[in-house]
């Protein structure tokens, strides 16, 4: 498997990602086309035999970064894709930077909250009624 910032030709691909894994939330292929051209964005996925099996994307300023979405997946998850498309987010961001990476989370998504807090990511605070559905986030942060 090799961990590698994102072509513009992987965002079709990406997309089509998300829409399996996020349905109604989906970034679209005009959105992550739109981050990809910014100099603040930098993507990363995780390649297996041609096939995407994760990726993430981390916007650096100043000071500070947010993981936009992290994903892996579905025939990929616990084989630690996850850890290593964060980690290497987190790489990212330190080096632009960034001294703390922030991120929000579903309340009910404990897969993933346990993935950030094996990374070092903690609570900071929540907020209500932040999905379209009516679901809360956690915003979460790691001191870099």
């Amino acid at each position: 498997m090799l961990i590698r910032q994102w072509k513009y030709e992987d965002i079709l691909k990406i997309s089509q990602l998300e829409k399996e894994i996020f349905t109604d939330e989906a970034w679209s292929y005009k959105t992550l086309a739109s981050v990809f051209g910014t100099s603040s964005f930098s993507g990363v996925l995780c390649e297996d035999c041609g096939e995407i099996a994760g990726y993430g994307g981390v916007t650096v300023a100043a000071d500070s970064a947010d993981v936009g979405n992290i994903a892996v997946a579905e025939n990929y998850r616990n084989g630690g894709i996850g850890t290593a498309v964060l980690n290497k987010l987190c790489e990212i961001a330190q080096s632009k930077g960034a001294e703390k990476v922030f991120l929000e989370v579903r309340v009910s998504n404990c897969a993933a909250m346990k993935l950030y807090l094996k990374c070092g990511f903690v609570g900071v605070y929540a907020r209500t009624r932040y999905y379209p559905d009516g679901e809360d986030c956690l915003v979460m942060a790691k001191n870099l």
